[in-house]
């Protein structure tokens, strides 16, 4: 039986980062496995970026494995323990789409304590609860998943510090599921959606909730490019399973624990639209392509629920069963400068 691997990148020394494959605790170049196709026969593409090698995700990964099933004991001084390597964000994404408000108790607490999307006569904080409930019962059969985009340039690695602008008044975590496509997909079926996936990781969707409405442009709606796309705002990583490798994604222990505090424990079952679900309705409106990354919602669990929002000093761990763990510690975005 193949083990598991996944892929991030690394690197060693203060010299630049390169992709590898992750297997366990070891780390092994990719550009280390072509070295060896004399031998072997088997030749990567896209061995110096995983951006590029996402491009040809099916047979890239069939290669590693075959490699990794012949794998020659000359090999073995190749790999190298992750703990002495720098690990470094996988890629960043061409296109980042996040799915809002897509799991059901989120919402049915952000309901219950703000009274958001029910009836202002439901007085009592579990008169809102029910009216939440069969709204997302509601909005789950006849309904669209609703999405926004994030910027690349908010990506970090899931050790690096995040910078919190000094006027940035409530910066809030949001652990989620990261998707990543594997190929062009446009105007996809749901029954299809599936295959396009080439493998899943973590991300954390920092977002300023101060920033999300202005006040002096409200019936615009929500200011997405200000709550969430500040430089370091979202931490991604550490590395990439592959699909083949996630048995169902949409049954994945998620936590999140501030100063180790667990603030978000949940499972990925608890999304209102599934991901095949998210990918039709994104590649109907957008065309997605390889290396790009729908985020699909966040737990219950956020700071706006306990009315705790991150400052400099505080220490984020999240996990997802499977796909590792990110430790990001909260600075002040001048001191890090």
């Amino acid at each position: 039986m193949q083990l598991p691997f996944g892929f991030g990148s690394f690197s060693i020394a203060g010299c630049a980062p390169f992709p590898a494959v992750v297997c366990g605790d070891q780390v092994l170049a990719l550009a280390a496995i072509n070295r060896w196709r004399h031998q072997t026969g088997i030749r990567l593409h896209g061995e110096e970026c995983l951006l590029d090698f996402v491009e040809d995700w099916e047979a890239n990964i069939d290669s590693v494995a075959r490699f990794l099933e012949r794998e020659q004991a000359d090999c073995q001084a190749l790999w190298k323990p992750a703990g002495q390597l720098q690990v470094h964000a996988p890629f960043t994404p061409r296109q980042i789409l996040c799915t809002g408000a897509n799991y059901r108790q989120h919402v049915i607490d952000h309901a219950a304590d703000f009274g958001g999307g029910v009836n202002d006569q439901a007085s009592t904080a579990e008169q809102r609860r029910e009216q939440a409930q069969a709204k997302i019962d509601e909005r789950a059969r006849n309904g669209l998943p609703y999405a926004f985009a994030k910027l690349p340039s908010t990506v970090i690695g899931p050790f690096d510090p995040i910078a919190l602008p000094e006027d940035i008044e409530k910066p809030d975590w949001e652990l989620e599921l990261a998707v990543v496509i594997a190929r062009p997909a446009r105007h996809v079926r749901r029954e299809d959606a599936m295959r396009y996936v080439a493998g899943y990781t973590i991300a954390n969707d920092i977002t300023a909730r101060d920033r999300l409405f202005r006040p002096d442009m409200r019936a615009i709606a929500s200011d997405w490019l200000s709550s969430k796309s500040p430089p370091s705002f979202m931490p991604f990583g550490p590395f990439i399973m592959p699909a083949r490798f996630v048995a169902d994604p949409h049954d994945l222990h998620m936590t999140l624990a501030l100063n180790g505090q667990v603030m978000q424990d949940a499972t990925s079952s608890d999304m209102i639209f599934d991901i095949s679900r998210q990918i039709e309705y994104v590649s109907n409106r957008v065309a997605l392509g390889p290396g790009d990354v729908i985020l699909t919602g966040s737990p219950a669990g956020n700071g706006t629920h306990y009315k705790r929002f991150l400052k400099a000093g505080d220490e984020i761990i999240a996990s997802i069963a499977g796909l590792g763990s990110q430790r990001n510690t909260c600075v002040s975005e001048g001191a890090h400068a």
